[in-house]
Parts: C-alpha cells; sequence; structure tokens
C-alpha cells in the first residue's frame, strides 16, 4: 500500500501542487513544523546557558517534535487505510510534503528573470540559495540555481517519497520535521552549532541513502537522453561526490554537473565571508539562462523516470 500512496502522492504533487488559496488562508504543514521550530528555539537555546545543556536541549527538541508527529501521524494513517479508499486521502497529505512542483517553478524564475536582466536572476536567485546574491556574476546566478535544483531535488523530493515508500505517512512527516529542523538551526555558527548538531547530524543519516539514489536518478536519466553525458555523470559522481562538504549534497550536484557538462561548486559568499567549496565536474564555467533550462528538463524526466519506478513498485506490491 506505501508503493500506491507513493505514486499517487508524487502524481498528485507533480500536477497539481499545494493550493496557493490554502498556503494564504491555513499555511502549510511546513510552516507550522517550522513555527513549532522557532518556539522551542526561542524557549530553549538560551546563549547564556552553557554548550553542553544547549546541546541536549536541542535533542529534546527534536524529540518532542518528533514524538508529537508520530503520536498524530500513527492512528491517523491506521485510521485512513482501515477505510476502503481512505489511502487516496493519505496520499492527499502526504503529497503536500513532496516539492517538485515548486522546486521547478522558483528555479524556472531565475531562469526567466537573467533573461530579464543580471538584477531580476540575483533577486529571483535570492528565493532558493543561501549565498549573497548581490555578489554573483551571470554565471554565478545560473550555478546557484542548477545546484539548489540538484540539491533539493534529493532533499525535497526524492528522500520524502523514500520515507513514504518506506514507512508510510509517519516516515515522511518525520522527514520533513528532521529536514525543516536542519534548514533552521543547523548551522555552524554561535547561536546555533550546539542547539542544532543533532538535527544536523541526524539530517546528514537521513538524507545518506536519498542522495545517492538521486545521483543515480539523475544519470540513468542522462543516460537515456542523447541531449546529456550519461557517463560524465556516473565519473563526476565518483570522482567528486566526496569531496564537497557535505556528505550528501555532492552527489546530486556532481550528477547534474556530468550530465550537463558543466562545473558547479567553487568559491561563493555567505553574509560578506568567501568560502571556497569543491568544484562538481570538470566542464564549462561560464554559465547562462539557457543552461538552467537544460537542468530543468534533465530534472523534470528524472521525475518522469520517477514516477515510472513507483508504478512499477505499486504493481509489484499490489500482486503480491
Amino acid at each position: 500500500m506505501n508503493a500506491l500512496v507513493s505514486l499517487v502522492a508524487a502524481l498528485v504533487e507533480r500536477f497539481v501542487g499545494y493550493p496557493p488559496v490554502l498556503t494564504k488562508h491555513v499555511g502549510h504543514p511546513v510552516i507550522w513544523t517550522g513555527k513549532a521550530i522557532a518556539y522551542l528555539e526561542h524557549a530553549m537555546n538560551d546563549e547564556a546557558i552553557l554548550a553542553e545543556e544547549r546541546r541536549r536541549n536541542g535533542i529534546i527538541m527534536l524529540t518532542i517534535l518528533g514524538a508529537g508527529i508520530l503520536i498524530v501521524t500513527i492512528p491517523l494513517s491506521a485510521m485512513m487505510r482501515s477505510y476502503p479508499l481512505g489511502w487516496v486521502l493519505e496520499a492527499a497529505l502526504a503529497s503536500t510534503l513532496i516539492a517538485q512542483k515548486e522546486l521547478g517553478a522558483a528555479v524556472g524564475r531565475v531562469a526567466d528573470g537573467l533573461r530579464t536582466s543580471l538584477g531580476e536572476g540575483r533577486e529571483a536567485v535570492s528565493h532558493v540559495v543561501g549565498r549573497d546574491p548581490d555578489e554573483l556574476d551571470e554565471s554565478g546566478v545560473a550555478r546557484g540555481a542548477i545546484e539548489s535544483l540538484a540539491e533539493n531535488f534529493s532533499d525535497g523530493v526524492v528522500a520524502p517519497v523514500f520515507y513514504l515508500l518506506l514507512f508510510g505517512l509517519p516516515g515522511i512527516a518525520l522527514y520533513k520535521l528532521i529536514n525543516t529542523a536542519d534548514s533552521m538551526v543547523g548551522h555552524r555558527n554561535r547561536r546555533y552549532e550546539q542547539f542544532g548538531w543533532f538535527s544536523a547530524k541526524l539530517d546528514d543519516v537521513v538524507n545518506f541513502i536519498p542522495a545517492r539514489i538521486t545521483a543515480a536518478l539523475i544519470a540513468l536519466t542522462a543516460q537515456m537522453l542523447s541531449r546529456f553525458d550519461g557517463e560524465g555523470a556516473w565519473r563526476a559522481t565518483q570522482r567528486d561526490a566526496r569531496h564537497h562538504v557535505s556528505p550528501n549534497a555532492g552527489w546530486p550536484e556532481a550528477a547534474m554537473a556530468g550530465a550537463l557538462g558543466i562545473t558547479l561548486g567553487g568559491p561563493r559568499a555567505y553574509r560578506g565571508e568567501t568560502v571556497e567549496l569543491a568544484r562538481m565536474g570538470d566542464g564549462r564555467e561560464e554559465l547562462r539562462a539557457e543552461d538552467i533550462d537544460t537542468a530543468l528538463y534533465l530534472y523534470r524526466s528524472a521525475l518522469a523516470v520517477m514516477l515510472g519506478l513507483l508504478a512499477v513498485f505499486a504493481l509489484i506490491f499490489w500482486r503480491f
């Protein structure tokens, strides 16, 4: 049943997405989770207390929220599946925690903005990357968009679907909590280094397999389409992924770079400080809006491959 729920959830989100009217009037599940994290962080992460206690409080915070999610979603999932078509409702709820449609739209806006002007491109890319947009030239804007597309393909699409496939609604909801907590408090700075330590480490663990599945999806799709370099994707992944500062982000980024024949990574500025990151791929470094379009085509093609695999899983498990 998880396979069927995963397939329907991915299809619903891919072609319908989360209705903007719901976001406007009731918010979004990730927004609700973020507010809960922010509330507990404010209450438990006092900079005046010892580092060890702040680290312990970060563990407690994530444990409390994780337990709350499981207490709600486990009986909710069981109740919905007790009805003949209740799994359809479960799929609809789970679809709100997948980000195929919005990810593609957000990255597409960067390409459209960059075609208008560098300033428009910088404005659009500021919504999908954390680096300083004012420091980016045309290539930097395009590179940031493509890197975000590759990394969020793993975090926002493949990983949620993976945990939905394994554990149903409780699995995808718990994953989104961990991933949201990491994005909010998993930073290595004075305020969050201790409190967010557990969130960051746990996010690395839960994304280990999905990141590698994402790289394989990108490389497999590139191998199937003549306009991309499938062998280059495999080669870049094996050579470059492990050099990324993140144990997971390098995999989809290297696969994307190799498939497109470009170079990702390299130096970037965060809050005025330049950080030198490993390079993914060994192709062209001068990038344009058209390269974002090409990356989006590969991304959407890989989504089709993923949906096809989910359909096969659903058919196999439905029969057995």
